[in-house]
């Protein structure tokens, strides 16, 4: 057959037309959308809301695309994401929010400190999209001041805004957690990125400040990658600006990033109260990792709004430098919820002002009800390789009616003003922990059952202070111990309900008094091995 052949120029015709079609679809692929080219000024002297939006409706029409963001300052309302929607902020481009209140109206369906509500447009909003993106090396600033400054400067019986009766309109049948107070201002401001039921969210590369409220804030997404990202929000003045909030969300990662913020850094959520219990969606399968905190209420925090469970949570190679706490669990009667299954390990933490570890179901002030589902209940969590400098190693403060359960610490070392505080508790373990405390024990422990202590160290005992304190434990085991010299007291024993302790393998040659008994407990001590007690 001829090259010149009728079927062989139909062939080569149908090859070019192959060809073409699928560089077309790499072209599309590959597509930038670039905001200036439909009509954004980079000199921030215009409005580039609709210019942002018609580069976004371009790419989705287009099956999806890049929207580039050159170097520049650009001046915005909110902006909304659409499916296979990448937003590239390019180095030195900037994103300035407008703070105008009015350029988040309408208001859109949003999730305010758990609960769900109709309200301002975050600043970057995503509704039910797939395959989205924000990346970058440049910056988005949220301008939150006259946020906060509104929010802060509110007065009880003052006249209402526009925006407050808007709000009243649109939230009339809303479940309202346990104390309403904050909704029933009608002024929620709006979180500075906030995609709701998404799936394949990527945050990359940006730096991110000044947010009006929560800064990066995922609600009901599965699979969610946040990395290489810098937070920075004032440490004072700027309200519940916490870093990063991922909400009843499953199968997100964390990671390489730098928080310094005016709240929690990284926040794990899941609802609050009723309206937590009635969506029912948990928070799970989070990997946090390789990141440093500077400012902070908490450098990870679960809760408090974890009614709708947290679980398979793994945190680790993080340093926490300045937080007011480094890993806090907190809950309170009314959230219901489980907290369980979470790993930390790897930590470093320096100039903690209060505690290194808090694990409290007393968040709130609450009185003792029957256990139901407002019961939070917090078991099955493990601490390892932490090191810390800090004002209190450790506060676990369980509930009468549902004490904290497996809770373990393993190769632990911390200089702290005061040590582990423990109480209501069930099942908790200590192996190859230092606490230096500069005043009171090591570790004091008050109505628990099961206590294992293993090879705790402290290397500045105290005059008539125990290193372990224990009062109404039910079931101790105290093995492995080698007290420092100079050590006056290692044990004390008090409450009637403390019974069922043994010590086993124990080396006391440096302590004047190894075991002191006080008050009401009756039981002796058994030795298995290692030093006799007097």
């Amino acid at each position: 057959m001829k090259f010149n052949s009728p079927i062989r120029k139909v062939l080569a015709v149908f090859t070019l037309c192959c060809c073409a079609m699928i560089f077309s679809l790499n072209a599309n692929a590959q597509a930038y959308y670039n905001v200036l080219k439909y009509g954004a000024k980079n000199d921030s002297t215009k409005l580039a809301t609709s210019a942002i939006k018609k580069a976004i409706d371009a790419a989705s029409k287009a099956g999806g695309g890049t929207v580039y963001f050159p170097a520049g300052k650009y001046l915005t309302g909110s902006i909304h994401l659409k499916s296979n929607i990448t937003i590239f902020i390019d180095a030195g481009a900037e994103l300035h929010f407008s703070d105008n209140f009015d350029d988040y109206l309408p208001m859109v369906k949003s999730r305010y400190e758990g609960v769900d509500v109709t309200s301002f447009s975050p600043l970057f909003y995503a509704y039910k999209a797939e395959n989205i993106a924000i990346i970058g090396r440049g910056i988005i600033d949220g301008h939150g001041k006259k946020w906060w400054d509104f929010v802060e400067g509110y007065k009880e019986g003052q006249a209402r805004s526009k925006w407050q009766f808007m709000f009243d309109d649109l939230n009339k049948d809303i479940l309202l957690p346990d104390e309403p107070k904050q909704m029933k201002r009608g002024f929620l401001r709006p979180p500075f990125i906030q995609p709701m039921f998404c799936k394949n969210v990527l945050i990359e590369g940006i730096t991110i400040r000044d947010s009006p409220f929560w800064t990066v804030n995922p609600e009901f997404c599965e699979n969610v990658t946040i990395h290489a990202v810098t937070i920075t929000n004032p440490a004072s003045f700027a309200p519940n600006t916490d870093g990063i909030n991922p909400e009843s969300c499953k199968n997100v990662r964390i990671s390489d990033s730098h928080i310094s913020v005016g709240d929690d850094c990284i926040t794990i959520k899941s609802g609050k109260d009723a309206p937590g219990r009635k969506m029912a969606v948990p928070a799970e399968n989070y990997t946090i990792t390789n990141c440093t905190m500077l400012s902070g209420h908490g450098g990870v925090v679960i809760g408090s709004e974890m009614s709708g469970d947290v679980r398979k949570i793994t945190i680790s190679n993080c340093v926490f430098d300045g937080t007011d706490r480094g890993l806090r669990i907190k809950s309170a009667r009314g959230r219901g919820g489980v907290v369980e299954e979470i790993r930390v390990d790897n930590i470093i933490m320096k100039n903690i002002r209060e505690q290194a570890i808090v694990l409290d179901l007393q968040y709130a002030k609450t009185t003792v009800e029957p256990v139901s589902e407002r019961t939070p209940r917090f078991r099955n969590i493990h601490f390892s390789n932490i090191t810390g400098q800090v004002n209190e190693a450790a506060y676990l403060n369980g509930l009468e009616e549902m004490p904290i359960e497996n809770i373990t610490f393993n190769d632990i070392n911390m200089d702290a003003k005061t040590g582990f505080n423990i109480k209501n508790a069930n099942r908790i373990e200590f192996h190859n922990v230092q606490v230096n405390t500069e005043i009171g024990p090591s570790v004091k422990v008050n109505t628990v059952n099961s206590l294992t202590i293993n090879g705790l160290k402290s290397y500045t005992p105290h005059k008539n202070v125990p290193v372990i304190d224990l009062n109404n434990v039910d079931g101790a085991f105290i093995y492995n111990a080698f007290p420092a010299p100079g050590t006056d007291l290692y044990l004390k024993l008090s409450g009637e309900k403390t019974k069922n302790i043994t010590l086993g393998n124990n080396n006391f040659k440096n302590v004047k008094t190894p075991v002191v008994t006080e008050g009401k407990v009756t039981e002796a001590v058994r030795v298995i091995s290692g030093d006799p007690i007097k």
